[in-house]
């Protein structure tokens, strides 16, 4: 189980670092963006019944990323919500270069090994 966090900024670096794998990132990267397309062309269509892979693809590729190569249980279990807001803003930093100092700052902290 996650520790107890009260705000999104506290809970952020917690994420991060159970996300040290570079391949479970890499996958979450995929599953975020293939899902967001998904979502996107079903809002643009109106084809409704497409949304119902947005999860399945997020989810999918998310955790094959954590149960194969991290090896430890999706956050998602404990902070749904802060989970999807963490997913986006991970790839938004990994997109704008920005993700690692953030990143090796929260595997220090939480004491992850970065495989």
């Amino acid at each position: 189980m996650a520790p107890k966090f009260e705000t999104f900024e506290a809970f952020f670096p917690y994420y991060l670092a159970e996300h040290a794998n570079p391949t479970c990132r890499r996958l979450h990267y995929i599953g975020t963006i293939l899902a967001t397309s998904i979502f996107v062309g079903a809002v643009i269509s109106q084809t409704w019944w497409l949304l119902i892979f947005y999860p399945l693809i997020g989810y999918g590729f998310a955790w094959v990323g954590h149960f194969k190569f991290e090896r430890n249980r999706p956050a998602t279990f404990d902070y749904p919500r802060w989970s999807l807001m963490g997913d986006y803003k991970m790839l938004y930093l990994f997109l704008t270069g920005r993700l690692a100092p953030i990143l090796r700052d929260a595997i220090v902290k939480y004491g992850k090994i970065a495989h």
